[in-house]
């Protein structure tokens, strides 16, 4: 995993740092949870959370998973599609 940037930072209610960034993963870009600098195993996009509770929308993470609003969520969304479309693109371009 080839980290790239920090998409979004929060301050966890522990006291902690929450940083979800694009990282680069074999041949394509994702989402990764970070708490404090340690990388923290889940899915590699926001998954929706069912219920929602008050403002967090979806969650990322796994032990521990970390609550993000519905505009934090989007902008995750938007940065990695926009990567992997960029790589796409260049894919494209590599075969003509």
């Amino acid at each position: 995993m080839i980290f790239k940037r920090t998409i979004v930072s929060k301050i966890l209610s522990n006291g902690l740092k929450a940083d979800f960034a694009l990282v680069k993963e074999e041949d394509t870009f994702r989402a990764a949870l970070y708490i404090d600098g340690r990388p923290i195993p889940g899915p590699p996009l926001p998954v929706p959370l069912d219920p929602c509770r008050d403002e967090v929308t979806h969650w990322m993470g796994n032990r521990p998973s970390v609550g993000l609003t519905t505009e934090e969520a989007e902008k995750i969304f938007r940065e990695v599609k926009l990567e992997n479309s960029v790589l796409d693109h260049r894919k494209i371009l590599e075969e003509t």
